[in-house]
């Protein structure tokens, strides 16, 4: 494996947590989460657009009526986790978030390839990815333990329910956007396209939600918000770049291993020092050992 590549996987994987961040402060200052969604979404897409120009494949764009319907909603993948993460992170912590994000998407990979669904080849399910998958679910309730808050019962299992869903809709993404991107034969353009299927999304959620009556929830003025904080949507735009290309490199496995455990060791850093603007969570003995078992059930899966 290029040396360069590992670090490179572990920091894309890591930008997953910081973009989460970065879109809670856009929420704060908008005053609404669908909007911060919709705003870092059309970001990254314009992005992305820019970059699919700038390479000469916009035109692959021409195939997509071709394509089967269900090789174009992927996009929604996106729209549901972007969401997920300006909603979850104060709730539950970047850890607890992060941890819940990668046990539905470690699940859902379970069976994508242990079933050979949306097009990915069927592997069955060997004892090692059982195992795994037994790893991931203690490291998830360990790590969902260890973060419980004075919320309700209910309120909280709900939230960490969407997280588990979240995490499922961005594993099911990944195969759904492989199939656009044999169909388009350009990467940069499938993208695109299913940022702006993400974007369009979400500004219908956006045009249901601002009907809806509720108390009036002023934002902060822009210039009060961190110049980081308009980030989010190109780093969404950067993991759906590279992660094809890093996929091509390094194999899917060595891939996704290695941005799950960038996303769970930087949540982990960002919560131990309360980076990003983010609450300061110690960093307790349950904790620490809900994030092995969560690491050892990814490599188990990845690499077995």
């Amino acid at each position: 494996m290029n040396a360069l590549l590992a670090p490179l996987a572990l920091s894309i994987g890591g930008l997953l947590a910081v973009q989460a961040a970065a879109n809670l402060q856009l929420s704060t200052a908008l005053g609404s989460p669908v909007r911060a969604s919709t705003a870092q979404l059309a970001i990254g897409t314009a992005a992305l657009i820019a970059l699919a120009a700038a390479v000469g494949t916009l035109g692959a764009l021409g195939a997509v009526p071709a394509a089967a319907p269900w090789h174009l909603v992927g996009g929604l993948g996106s729209a549901i986790y972007i969401t997920a993460g300006i909603l979850l992170f104060p709730r539950l912590g970047a850890l607890g978030a992060v941890g819940l994000f990668i046990t539905g998407q470690m699940l859902a990979s379970l069976a994508v390839d242990g079933l050979g669904l949306l097009g990915v080849a069927r592997e069955g399910f060997p004892p090692a990815h059982v195992l795994g998958g037994v790893a991931v679910l203690g490291g998830a309730a360990a790590i969902v333990r260890a973060s419980r808050t004075d919320r309700p019962v209910a309120h909280r299992r709900a939230l960490q329910a969407f997280a588990v869903a979240a995490g499922v809709a961005l594993a099911i993404q990944g195969p759904i956007n492989a199939q656009l991107r044999a169909d388009l034969d350009a990467p940069v353009t499938a993208g695109a396209f299913s940022f702006l299927v993400a974007t369009a999304t979400m500004i219908a959620v956006l045009a249901v939600w601002q009907r809806r009556p509720r108390p009036p929830r002023p934002g902060l003025h822009a210039r009060a918000m961190p110049w980081w904080g308009w980030l989010g949507g190109l780093v969404g735009a950067t993991y759906v770049t590279v992660v094809p290309l890093l996929i091509g490199e390094i194999g899917a496995a060595a891939t996704i291993g290695l941005t799950v455990a960038g996303q769970q060791l930087v949540s982990l850093t960002v919560d131990r020092y309360g980076l990003l603007r983010l609450p300061r969570r110690p960093l307790t003995l349950l904790r620490t050992t809900g994030v092995a078992l969560l690491l050892a059930g990814v490599a188990l899966i990845q690499f077995a």
